[in-house]
Parts: structure tokens; C-alpha cells; sequence
């Protein structure tokens, strides 16, 4: 093991993408994954919180991971997947373009986040993992969620 390169420290990632990005998460930060679902606006809310859903009687907070991101917006006749994490203690929907596979990562290193990502994504992905057909951005749901360090050009929603 090099400098440069880490082990993983989860063995299966639940996996997802989000602007032409695949991204993972550990399965143990992973509590659900769901087709869209309705949302009810919250006034005044950062741009990148889409609404609240109703998850079994919970109300859970959904959020828009390409705009956590400063990716491009998703074309409004694309409804969003949800991924149900777990983070600080509160459970949060991140909703993304489409619901990948859960992968076994065992026996790989994590290497760094490449420089070409942009700056937004470098800061919540915590590294990659190669795979012959993509590479995995590994997600770190606390910084992913965190919409206080969203710039938020539109000024909220009204």
C-alpha cells in the first residue's frame, strides 16, 4: 500500500448517479432507496432542499444532490430517484438521476479523488475506486448534505 492509496474502509457500496457522476455510498450509511416521491415545498428553503416527504409517517428532508454539487440541473421530465441516508443522526433523501447496483469493494484501495473533478465534488467525495467499466466516487454523506456550503446564486426557494 502506497502513500497515496488507502484501503477501503467499507466492503459494499450502494451506488448511484447524479449528472453523468457514479457515486457510493457504504451500504451501512444507506437506510433505503425509493422511486420519486412527492414532495411538498418548503418556502424560502436553499435552492438545493426540493421538499419534504412523508417517508412511513416520517418527515424526511429531501435534497437535490446535483445542486449540493454545482451540477447541471436535471431536465424536468427526468423524475429523481431517492437515497435515504443516514447522517448526523437524521435521515435525509438525496435525490439523484438513477439507482445503481450494491458492489463489493473488498480487497480494493481507495485512491485519491482526481484533480480534474470539480471543486465542489472533490469536497464531499472522500476517493475512488476503479472499475473497469466506471470509476466510483466514494460519497461522505455528512459533507454531501451539508447545504449550509451550497452557494445559492437564486436566493432560495419561494
Amino acid at each position: 500500500m502506497t502513500a497515496t492509496t488507502l484501503r477501503s474502509a467499507a466492503a459494499q457500496y450502494c451506488t448511484f448517479w447524479a449528472g453523468g457522476l457514479c457515486f457510493g455510498i457504504a451500504v451501512e450509511g444507506v437506510q433505503e432507496v425509493l422511486r420519486y416521491q412527492s414532495m411538498t415545498p418548503v418556502r424560502r428553503a436553499p435552492a438545493a432542499v426540493h421538499g419534504l416527504i412523508n417517508l412511513r409517517g416520517q418527515i424526511v428532508t429531501a435534497l437535490d444532490l446535483r445542486c449540493l454539487l454545482g451540477l447541471p440541473a436535471r431536465d424536468d421530465s427526468a423524475l429523481p430517484m431517492n437515497v435515504i441516508v443516514r447522517s448526523r443522526g437524521e435521515v435525509v433523501s438525496l435525490l439523484v438521476d438513477d439507482i445503481g447496483d450494491v458492489i463489493d469493494t473488498a480487497g480494493l484501495d481507495l485512491e485519491p479523488a482526481p484533480s480534474n473533478l470539480p471543486s465542489t465534488v472533490q469536497e464531499v467525495v472522500t476517493g475512488v475506486l476503479s472499475f473497469p467499466e466506471t470509476i466510483l466516487l466514494v460519497l461522505d454523506a455528512d459533507r454531501a448534505v451539508d447545504v449550509t456550503t451550497v452557494p445559492d446564486p437564486s436566493g432560495g426557494t419561494p
